[in-house]
């Protein structure tokens, strides 16, 4: 069997930057080992798979994600990548594109040149961070949070650029991984509400280049103390990438640049292999 695979570097205007996520997609869905095997093999921080469903009036796609060690509920930086090469790629003519995915109903639209995520907002609830947190971290939070993935708040961009958790710790606590998120800067080339970075290694992902689905969490907090509905987001990791937020009611608007990197196929079966 032969797929047809993408890799795009999303949330970014260049390649070689932002996130890397691959896009396979199906006429109907593999074994879940197979999806599996194949996100392991890509080796990225997420896979997307997707599904025509011609029979549902209320969702175009059937989408999935996985990284290299489980199937996840939700990832912006790979939806992103789906429907960058569905309009790009394959000829989606439509105003939006709606997903079926397993955190509910999601939907993408184009706007120019950004690509634009209509995720379920989750607004953390101020927490105390687990014993040895600190230590793991190597610095003390201004404040901690807790939604599906916990959150660090810390003074400013250069603390967070300096963080280097224990990575064991990280992996061990009883969440979908951390958020470590500080203050942005305005330096006269570009204004920055605020930064951050995610650490994922539960999920096989130490750090996450740019996380769609850790905004869902970041805007309501950032959105709430800044006092505006409209954040400029930067992703601070070693890629870096750039979300253009909106805090609209229960749901974060997520929006951000896209760039097909390779266009290839992956043989799933023998390849070129022989017998005899």
């Amino acid at each position: 069997m032969e797929l047809t695979i993408f890799q795009v570097d999303a949330f970014t205007d260049r390649v070689f930057a932002g996130n890397p996520a691959a896009v396979i997609p199906l006429s109907e869905w593999l074994p879940d080992n197979v999806l599996q095997s194949l996100a392991l093999e890509n080796n990225l921080s997420e896979t997307a798979f997707f599904v025509p469903t011609p029979t549902d009036p209320n969702h175009d796609f059937h989408l999935r994600w996985f990284t290299p060690a489980i199937e996840v509920d939700l990832c912006g930086h790979a939806t992103l990548a789906s429907a960058a090469v569905l309009y790009r790629e394959l000829g989606w003519s439509g105003d939006e594109i709606r997903f079926k995915a397993l955190a509910g109903d999601l939907v993408v639209r184009k706007k120019g040149a950004l690509f634009e995520l209509d995720f379920p907002a989750r607004a953390p609830k101020a927490d105390e961070p687990p014993e040895g947190f600190v230590e793991a971290l190597g610095t003390p939070p201004r404040e901690f949070y807790k939604a599906k993935k916990f959150m660090a708040v810390l003074e400013n961009e250069a603390a967070v650029l300096a963080v280097d958790p224990d990575m064991d710790f990280i992996a061990g606590m009883q969440g979908d991984g951390l958020i470590v998120t500080a203050p942005g800067r305005s330096d006269g080339s570009e204004s920055i509400d605020c930064v951050s970075r995610y650490f994922a290694p539960h999920a096989g992902i130490p750090e996450d280049p740019v996380t769609g689905s850790a905004h869902c969490t970041i805007i309501p907090y950032w959105a709430e103390k800044l006092g505006k509905m409209d954040i400029n987001a930067k992703q601070i990791s070693a890629r870096g990438g750039d979300l253009y937020c909106t805090l609209a009611g229960d749901r974060v608007l997520i929006a951000g640049q896209a760039v097909l990197y390779m266009k290839g196929a992956v043989h799933v079966g023998d390849g070129w292999s022989e017998q005899g």
